[in-house]
């Protein structure tokens, strides 16, 4: 791990190359943390029953929370961008309904527009792909084992920067 680095980041999917072209790990890539690419099914299970390993807590990149490390300088520009995009997350937000939880402006990414995440205690999208392939699954058990969404914005991104002004002049 990086030096410095206060998690075990990991992220869950179908295949290595699905991960590692996941959105989710262009702020992780770019700040030089470690991940954990974990590809088999049994992962999802085993995740959600080891929280830490070495003093260190397991943090999924694909859920919502995620803290990476910034300095006071960083906070606070995104504590601006924060200000400066709300009527755009609540705009979006209005128009999607209850498609989504919420619209946050994210610290993850760094070239995509936009990524859904799931919340911090629910089924990752992995694990919810998961139970929908069992052949013995309950329909009215996965539909109340999905997960809210949360749509994380990327304000560096041009097609946001756009949508934000256009929704300022209407």
């Amino acid at each position: 791990m990086k030096e410095g680095q206060q998690s075990i980041y990991y992220i869950t999917g179908e295949s290595k190359a699905a991960v590692a072209a996941s959105p989710f790990m262009e702020g992780l890539k770019k700040r030089g943390f470690e991940v954990l690419y974990l590809v088999d099914p049994i992962d999802e299970y085993m995740v959600q029953q080891l929280k830490d390993y070495d003093g260190k807590k397991l943090v999924s990149c694909t859920k919502e929370g995620l803290e990476l490390d910034s300095t006071e300088d960083e906070k606070k520009k995104q504590e601006e961008l924060k200000a400066k995009f709300e009527p755009l997350c609540k705009l979006v937000k209005d128009v999607l309904g209850d498609k989504i939880e919420k619209v946050v402006v994210s610290t993850r990414i760094d070239e995509s527009p936009c990524v859904l995440v799931t919340s911090e205690h629910g089924w990752t999208a992995n694990m919810e792909r998961i139970m929908k392939a069992q052949a013995l699954r309950d329909n009215s058990m996965t539909s109340y084992m999905m997960s809210k969404k949360t749509m994380e914005i990327n304000p560096h991104n041009n097609i946001v920067a756009e949508l934000r002004q256009k929704a300022e002049i209407d």
